[in-house]
């Protein structure tokens, strides 16, 4: 039986814009940690840091055996980077992928960064991911449905020149990390369920884009995604709030 899609009270609301907040901070915290000398595992502990502090947990640590508060994940690594001894240097991209629990609800954000000078192709692939986000959720009204979104960002990302990952997609969110529906960044097979997009779901839209071809691989860690050609890779993900009108991004705080 497919997974029910749950409609939050205003009450539930309420504590996910304080998660998302958390969620949002942290992920500030760790774009600021994203400097040349600096291994991922700091870049994570920062981030473990200001989630503890803010009184909330990082939902990511354990999550499935995951052993970190924080996806940390590098160049040609689209998500799931395992923090480790590995040293960011100048010319490479970050992305940052963190979820907060408060309260008993989750708050989930993702961002690439760059480490100093990067090249003309990492700042347009990252600024593209990034402003794919935004033609997405144009769609995340009352009335449309979870595929028109995932459209809006395919014919973006692919009129810029670079592709969309079709192995992971973003989700739905609240007293879990990963709740109904499903929502892609790219037309779907149709044999995929489509709902219509109802006042009060929260759902994270997140477009991970490739440089060159979409394909991707899991290395033997069994979490770190990567691109099957080597290319560059991004992602960036906000969790949203359908409401009467435009939606709210509920961790756009202190993001740049």
């Amino acid at each position: 039986m497919a997974e029910s899609i749950t409609i939050k009270s205003p009450h539930e609301i309420e504590i996910m814009r304080q998660a998302a907040k958390i969620a949002a901070g942290a992920r500030s915290v760790g774009r600021q940690a994203v400097k040349s000398g600096m291994t991922t595992k700091q870049i994570d502990r920062a981030v473990h840091e200001y989630i503890v502090k803010s009184g909330a947990k990082p939902s990511c640590l354990g999550f499935e055996g995951f052993p970190a508060a924080t996806c940390v994940s590098v160049n040609d690594e689209v998500i799931h980077g395992i923090p480790g001894k590995r040293i960011v240097s100048n010319g490479d991209i970050v992305s940052i992928d963190l979820c907060a629990t408060y309260r008993g609800f989750v708050g989930d954000c993702a961002g690439t960064y760059p480490v100093g000078e990067v090249s003309e192709e990492a700042r347009k692939l990252m600024e593209v991911t990034r402003q794919a986000f935004f033609e997405g959720i144009k769609f995340a009204k009352v009335g449309y449905r979870v595929y028109d979104i995932g459209e809006a960002v395919q014919d973006y990302v692919e009129s810029h020149g670079f592709s969309v990952v079709r192995d992971f997609v973003g989700h739905g969110i609240g007293r879990g990390m990963h709740e109904a529906p499903e929502v892609p960044n790219y037309r779907p097979d149709a044999r995929r369920a489509n709902p219509r997009l109802l006042k009060g779901m929260t759902i994270c839209v997140e477009p991970m884009v490739c440089a060159g071809d979409w394909r991707v691989r899991i290395l033997q860690d069994g979490w770190t995604v990567v691109t099957r050609d080597h290319s560059l890779a991004a992602h960036y993900e906000n969790t949203i709030l359908i409401t009467d009108g435009e939606a709210e991004i509920l961790t756009m705080a202190d993001d740049i």
